[in-house]
């Protein structure tokens, strides 16, 4: 138990009580806390970011140079505090200027082409930590090329490295443009976490979307660990956003064909084995358009899959046994002007937040995002909300690349074998509070048991709750707000078991 004491006037005292539930949920604010927004390199005052906790977004403007046309890889510390960003042009430090040695990257002419505006490939690059060590981070990129074909395919797969320690924090990069494989590739990297829960997979596919590439992100090396033909059809006009589940046991992505003359789009599902990055074929859908799309996510608690056209979104139920059979129109879009001809929001790409909502960009620049409030709810229950997210700026394509950062190791797996580290075990439960909590404004820290999600209660010396909170099994950091001027205890008792009644 911890308690920390706050004298004042109205004579209460509190209890702060977390349950742990087996519920999974939304991801948690840390290392995706943020989501940045702007296009144009030449209205540095045209820029914003969203900042995500798990319960919450807060939308602000700000001054910075990097643009984003369609993508983006950012990385923030633990406590939500944006660290490095790029959009496929440079690395960026948490200014928005350009990290030291961060200038350069994907060296050809297509990149060359897009240096005003950043790469416009959705999920063209993914910032992964390296294991062990809390100062180095991986940037995983890729860029077209005008010598690959009419598909303009990728034909490296990148890596650079950046090194926090330097310059007071803002970082430095060590190491850049390395090639981790030659071939060629489509649009668009994912990543999970190992199911020893320590290394990281991270995925590429074949420019037709027939052929998934594998690499390994371990504490001393990147490695190609070989490819795996998916037993797929494969079409000339692949570019889906290739996404894992939360849980980490599925991988998706949109394929669509444009070589008859017209768009012949589906969503492939894959189960996933974290220990071997295995792919078992599970199914795929075909969408009902004739019209294309990239748009791919999954809910936070894994069970719903949403893919979008251009026109329409829909759901699709992952645990369901016959999943292509299971798929629901949840919104039209409705040609709505943003602000003004020829700028409207159709659906282009997908982002999972940490508040647990998705959010969805459009096709053009525009002041106005789409978000699907309650992705866990089955049907139009999910509630989307058709550009209802108003932005003082204009935003153009680009979503974060923000894997699951806080999954676990896959518990009792044969890859379960690394011990006597803390953040690999199923850990015990760990609080702090910070700082002295004078008229009831403080923060609190803590690690749940792995896979676990919480609830943080507060009640009076009478019993009567008066704070209530639900915890994510990855979150790590909450802000708590609690009447001023009183005479108060915090007191935290920790149950493994679900409480009766919750």
């Amino acid at each position: 138990m911890k308690k920390i004491r706050n004298n004042g006037i109205c004579g209460m005292l509190l209890f702060l009580i977390l349950f742990f539930v087996l519920e999974a949920t939304a991801f948690a604010q840390g290392y995706n806390h943020t989501w940045l927004l702007g296009y144009l390199n030449n209205t540095p005052n045209d820029k914003g970011r969203l900042n995500f906790t798990d319960t919450s977004v807060t939308y602000i403007t700000e001054i910075r140079k990097i643009p984003f046309e369609e993508t983006q890889g950012n990385i923030s510390d633990e406590n939500g505090n944006l660290l490095m960003s790029s959009n496929g042009i440079f690395i960026a430090n948490a200014t928005g200027d350009t990290m030291q040695d961060g200038g350069g990257l994907n060296p050809n002419s297509y990149t060359d082409d897009y240096k005003q505006y950043g790469l416009v490939l959705p999920y063209g690059n993914i910032i992964l930590p390296v294991p062990y060590d809390t100062n180095k981070y991986v940037l995983f990129h890729q860029t077209g090329n005008y010598n690959s074909g009419s598909l303009l395919s990728s034909t490296e797969i990148y890596y650079s490295i950046a090194d926090m320690s330097y310059n007071g924090g803002l970082g430095k990069v060590i190491s850049k443009n390395n090639i981790a494989l030659n071939g060629l590739f489509g649009w668009g990297m994912a990543a999970c976490k190992h199911g020893n829960g320590r290394d990281w997979w991270i995925i590429s596919l074949s420019d037709s979307g027939k052929i998934a590439y594998k690499f390994l992100l371990t504490p001393d090396t990147i490695q190609y660990i070989g490819s795996q033909f998916l037993n797929v059809p494969g079409y000339p006009g692949w570019g889906g956003q290739p996404t894992f589940s939360p849980d980490g046991t599925k991988f998706a992505y949109s394929n669509y064909d444009i070589s008859m003359g017209y768009y012949w789009q589906d969503i492939r599902l894959f189960d996933f084995n974290r220990c071997d990055g295995n792919f078992t074929f599970n199914s795929i859908a075909y969408l009902p358009d004739s019209v294309g799309g990239l748009g791919v996510a999954f809910s936070p608690n894994s069970q719903y899959l949403y893919v979008s056209s251009w026109k329409r979104i829909y759901q699709l139920d992952t645990y369901s046994a016959n999943v292509s059979a299971s798929m629901q129109l949840v919104a039209t879009n409705d040609t709505f002007l943003s602000p003004s001809p020829p700028f409207y929001t159709d659906f282009w790409e997908m982002y999972l937040a940490a508040n647990g909502k998705i959010y969805i960009t459009s096709g053009s620049s525009v002041v106005d995002l789409h978000y699907i409030n309650y992705p866990d709810s089955a049907d139009t229950v999910c509630d989307v909300h058709l550009h209802d997210l108003h932005l003082l700026g204009f935003h153009f394509r680009a979503v974060p690349n923000h894997p699951n950062y806080y999954l676990g190791r896959l518990v009792g797996s044969p890859c379960d074998t690394l011990t006597g580290i803390h953040d690999l075990a199923a850990h015990d439960f760990r609080f702090s509070v910070s700082p002295n909590p004078n008229n009831g404004n403080f923060k609190i820290m803590y690690l749940l048991p792995q896979n676990k999600s919480g609830t943080l209660q507060i009640f009076d010396i009478t019993g009567k709750e008066i704070y209530h909170q639900n915890l994510p099994p990855w979150s790590t950091l909450q802000y708590i707000s609690l009447p001023k001027n009183c005479r108060w205890s915090v007191s935290v008792h920790h149950h493994k078991q679900q409480p009766t009644g919750k």
